[in-house]
């Protein structure tokens, strides 16, 4: 296994296009319960199955092509599954091109959400799609939803943030041998990838050693700690000692501490965990349970050194969290049978060298949407050989620039009946 580091000392220590589809949906948006998307309802319903293929899915027909630029395709499509009808839209990125990049959308800060479009265009994207499931309510008396994504995130070879324990997921459940650490991406290599990436670091301060098993996420582990940058941004980092680590909704810790380091030096310690900006500077630490004693040892002026990284297999330049669906061209077992319902997913195919974007739309008249099996079969007819299911439900978004246009706007039709703001996405840039 070759180790990789995707980030090392922390801050501030020593350490033919058709137009847009309009933005609207047949019906309103699902309650609030977990599902097919961040926090959306489970999904079981009564279907007439439509005629379909021995996998259990209607052959994937093209209805348009267009070349958005050298080495993007933009594909709209139709087929079918248990609840009928399916359209949807499909992007084909030849990562061979030395004129495509494909990059990490997010909003100015972790803890934050913001529309596909609005992230697209806000970096020049040509298209994109969204990305990992969020943390997008709560039920923790006083507690913010802080919107930061579940799984890691990399963008251009940086690791911002890493995983969330599985149990304090949102979305559908995860498949047998998957984890709330497996992410796609593209590698250095200029090739996708389908991988894991888990944070390793350390705390020290004089003989005292402490691992770092959070960075930048909405919940750590019981009994850890955790760092949070200027990149989280003003949201409180209270969550973060919220839930257990195989049920999200448990009550909060109410052993906790927080330390801010500033330029490698203890600045404060408090039994609170607090919320605001977080200088360029400065790094915050907040633990929870063991790990919280351990930090009320430090006292101000203190030196501190803050190391970490993402480890893994692949060494990525761009990594964006989401579960397995599809394993060298075969649906995984144990694939969450509920549905059908709104679906992104993004595969890599022909040795890692093309990415393939992918929305189905549904809960409506005009398409049923998917069930997380049918989407793994669409991924590999589609011609992807390993991928990963997305945020789905009103959190489906496909956004593309179509030549001469001057932004980015929406393609698919949201089932919330607008773009919902999300955590993050995939871009794609043409050079």
């Amino acid at each position: 296994m070759r180790g990789w580091t995707a980030a090392l000392v922390a801050a501030g220590s020593t350490v033919a296009l058709c137009g847009a589809v309009p933005a609207r949906a047949d019906g309103p948006g699902p309650p609030d319960v977990d599902g097919a998307g961040s926090g959306e309802r489970p999904d079981a319903r009564s279907v007439s199955p439509a005629p379909t293929r021995p996998g259990g899915r209607g052959e994937l027909r093209y209805t348009s092509e267009t070349r958005l630029s050298s080495g993007v395709v933009f594909k709209t499509y139709e087929t079918s599954g248990i609840g009928g009808r399916v359209v949807g839209d499909l992007l084909d990125v030849d990562l061979r091109d030395p004129h495509v990049r494909v990059g990490l959308l997010h909003p100015p800060a972790i803890a934050a959400r913001q529309t596909v479009s609005r992230m697209a265009n806000a970096r020049g994207a040509l298209a994109g799609i969204n990305g990992d499931f969020f943390n997008i309510s709560e039920t923790h008396p006083g507690v913010t939803p802080t919107g930061s994504s579940s799984g890691p995130e990399v963008d251009g070879g940086r690791a911002l943030k890493a995983a969330v324990p599985d149990g304090q997921r949102f979305g559908p459940a995860l498949p047998p041998t998957t984890s709330a650490e497996d992410v796609i991406g593209v590698g250095a290599d200029r090739r996708g990838h389908v991988a894991r990436l888990h944070l390793s670091g350390t705390i020290r301060s004089g003989g005292t050693s402490l691992a770092l098993r959070g960075l930048n996420q909405y919940a750590l582990p019981v009994g850890t700690a955790g760092a949070f940058t200027g990149e989280w941004g003003t949201v409180s980092r209270l969550r973060a000692v919220c839930g257990t680590d195989t049920r999200r909704n448990d009550p909060c810790d109410t052993d906790a501490a927080e330390v801010t380091v500033r330029r490698g030096v203890v600045t404060e310690v408090a039994d609170e965990v607090g919320g605001g900006a977080i200088p360029g500077d400065t790094t915050v630490l907040v633990g929870r349970g063991k790990a919280a004693g351990t930090l009320r040892g430090l006292r101000p002026g203190d030196r501190v050194r803050v190391r970490y990284r993402l480890t893994g297999t692949e060494r990525f330049r761009f990594a964006i969290g989401g579960f397995p669906i599809l394993r060298d061209g075969e649906p995984l077992a144990g694939l969450d049978p509920k549905g059908p319902a709104p679906r992104t997913a993004a595969g890599v195919g022909r040795g890692g060298r093309h990415l393939y974007l992918v929305v189905a739309d549904g809960r409506s008249a005009r398409s049923g949407g998917l069930t997380v099996a049918e989407l793994a079969g669409l991924l590999d007819e589609a011609g992807a050989d390993d991928g990963i299911n997305l945020d789905g439900g009103g959190s489906s978004a496909f956004v593309a620039r179509g030549p001469g246009e001057p932004s980015a706007t929406v393609r698919n039709v949201p089932s919330d009946g607008a773009e919902r703001a999300v955590a993050n996405g995939i871009g794609v840039f043409a050079r």
